[in-house]
């Protein structure tokens, strides 16, 4: 569970940094890039508690490991696209995260639960940033829409795999360390449909619903290789340099 958040986080972290230099408006420019600065440290505070529980320390994890090793949902690898693709993914993940660290919170594995009464905080503002554009764009004219509602037809059954349930699901729910990927899910639906409504963006048919599974399981696109062969690269030429 906790591989799979940090790599989440890693991940997306790199896609938003993509933006840096390349937003639509200054502003925008700023603030994804805020953003990744953001999910980048919160991924180091997951990667630290793995550390604790015996694993290798975060600087290892994160980039020496091959793609097939990275546990990350298959939305966050997904290539940039325009703008309107990376705020829909914003949108859809953001809210997801939030909510699952709201959960976190109260988890009975206090390290972790510490740690996700830090890192919600610093969600609400994302989220914030994401309702405001993903309304805003979605209801601005008639190109803008047409855009965001094609950009979220093809994010949906991507973004409902972020919920694929790990080996261990009842275990983690028994123990109180997690509610579990089905009542993340529900809780996201019932967040985020209002938003969707006001955008003016409608919901694929829920008999169209195929959720892209496998993320969790190291089973990547083609499309994760290059980025970690890119995020790594530095660290991989020289793994002592100190900074």
């Amino acid at each position: 569970m906790l591989y799979k958040m940090a790599d989440d986080l890693l991940i997306i972290g790199h896609r938003n940094s993509e933006w840096t230099g390349l937003g639509p408006i200054l502003e925008e420019d700023i603030s994804f890039s805020s953003m990744a600065q953001d999910k980048i440290g919160q991924a180091q505070a997951i990667y630290t508690l793995l550390q604790e529980l015996g694993e290798q320390e975060p600087d290892t994890v994160a980039f020496t490991r091959n793609a097939n090793q990275f546990h990350n949902s298959i939305l966050v690898e997904l290539p940039n696209g325009e703008y309107d693709f990376s705020l829909v993914r914003h949108f859809l993940y953001d809210h997801a995260d939030q909510l699952r660290f709201e959960f976190l919170a109260q988890s009975s594995y206090e390290p972790l639960a510490k740690v996700a009464r830090k890192v919600k905080g610093e969600l609400k503002y994302h989220v914030f940033h994401a309702n405001t554009w993903f309304t805003k764009l979605g209801s601005a004219n008639e190109e803008s829409h047409t855009r965001m509602q094609a950009a979220f037809n093809e994010a949906w059954n991507y973004a409902l795999g972020m919920f694929e349930e790990g080996p261990n699901e009842d275990l983690l729910k028994a123990e109180g360390i997690f509610v579990g990927e089905q009542s993340l899910q529900e809780k996201w639906m019932s967040n985020i449909t209002p938003y969707i409504l006001k955008a003016g963006i409608k919901i694929p048919d829920s008999g169209t619903w195929k959720p892209v599974f496998g993320g969790r399981k190291g089973q990547h696109t083609e499309h994760l290789l290059p980025l970690v062969e890119e995020m790594s690269e530095v660290f991989r030429y020289d793994p002592t340099a100190e900074w």
